[in-house]
C-alpha cells in the first residue's frame, strides 16, 4: 500500500471504522510474525498481535498523518507491547527449543491448530535459527529490535529508525554492534 493509498483509508477509516479491517489485513501477518521472532511463542504472539491491532483500533482516529506509514506506526505499538510483556513478566523470552515441547491442549478452530503445527515443525527444520534465536535473546533489547527488524522483517535503516524513533546512525551503530554481540554469543553456545 502507497503512503497516498494508506492516507485516503485513513481518511475512510474516520468516516467508517469498519474499514480498519483493511489495515488488518494487509499488514496483520507482518506485525505477527515480527512479535512472533521477538516473543518465540506462538499463543503470546499471537496475543500480543492482537493487543497491537487492539490498540490501533482504538487510536486509529487520533493518529496524525506525518508522512510516516501505518506499518511503521504499527511497528511501534508492536515494538511497545512486546517491551510491555517483557517488563511485565520480568522473564527473558522463551528459547524456540521450548516451543515444540509445549504440551498445550487446543480446543479451538482446526485452521489455528494447522497454522500452529506448521510453524511448530519449521521451526524444528531449522536448528541453526533456534541457536541463533537462542543467542539473540541474550543481547540487549536494543539490540534484539534492531536486528530483528533488519533481518527477520527486512525493513531498511531509515524505517527502522522511524519505527523505533532512532537516528539512521544510531541504528547502523546498533546493528554493527548487536551483529558483533550475536556473533560471540553464537560462537560461545557452540
Amino acid at each position: 500500500m502507497t503512503l497516498t493509498e494508506e492516507r485516503q483509508l485513513l481518511e475512510k477509516i474516520k468516516e467508517n471504522p469498519e474499514f480498519f479491517g483493511q489495515i488488518f489485513d494487509s499488514y496483520y501477518k507482518n506485525i505477527f510474525n515480527y512479535i512472533f521472532h521477538r516473543i518465540t511463542d506462538y499463543d503470546i504472539s499471537r496475543d500480543i498481535a492482537s493487543d497491537t491491532f487492539l490498540k490501533a483500533y482504538l487510536k486509529i482516529n487520533t493518529f496524525t498523518w506525518r508522512n510516516i506509514s501505518i506499518s511503521t506506526w504499527l511497528y511501534r505499538i508492536a515494538t511497545n507491547e512486546i517491551n510491555y510483556y517483557f517488563r511485565k513478566n520480568k522473564v527473558a523470552a522463551l528459547s524456540l527449543e521450548l516451543l515444540g515441547s509445549q504440551a498445550i491442549r487446543l480446543f479451538e478452530f482446526d485452521d489455528y491448530q494447522t497454522e500452529k503445527q506448521l510453524i511448530e515443525d519449521e521451526l524444528k527444520l531449522n536448528e541453526d535459527f533456534v541457536r541463533v534465536q537462542s543467542s539473540l535473546k541474550k543481547l540487549d533489547i536494543k539490540y534484539q529490535e534492531a536486528l530483528s527488524l533488519r533481518f527477520f522483517e527486512k525493513k531498511s535503516l531509515k524505517d527502522i529508525s522511524e519505527i523505533l524513533d532512532k537516528k539512521e546512525g544510531t541504528i547502523k551503530s546498533l546493528l554493527s554492534r548487536g551483529l558483533e554481540k550475536l556473533k560471540e554469543k553464537f560462537i560461545s553456545a557452540t
